[in-house]
């Protein structure tokens, strides 16, 4: 469990900074006050897809698991 929640937690920093940081960059350009809104975006972004990954995850697996095998 332990594993899967480390996992978790640095699946959400990866995924989450990259994809703020694209969508900031496509929006809004390099202008001023770049990196705090794409901070701030980070932010919002990783408080939302942890529990999602923590609770959506295992059941998505699960399924994933009954049509392959």
């Amino acid at each position: 469990m332990k594993r899967k929640i480390a996992f978790a937690l640095s699946m959400g920093v990866v995924t989450t900074g990259i994809i703020s940081l694209v969508l900031i960059v496509l929006n809004r350009g390099l202008a001023d006050g770049f990196v705090l809104a794409w901070l701030r975006s980070w932010g919002v972004a990783y408080v939302i897809v942890i529990p999602a990954i923590l609770l959506i995850g295992p059941r998505l697996q699960a399924r994933i698991e009954r049509l392959i095998a």
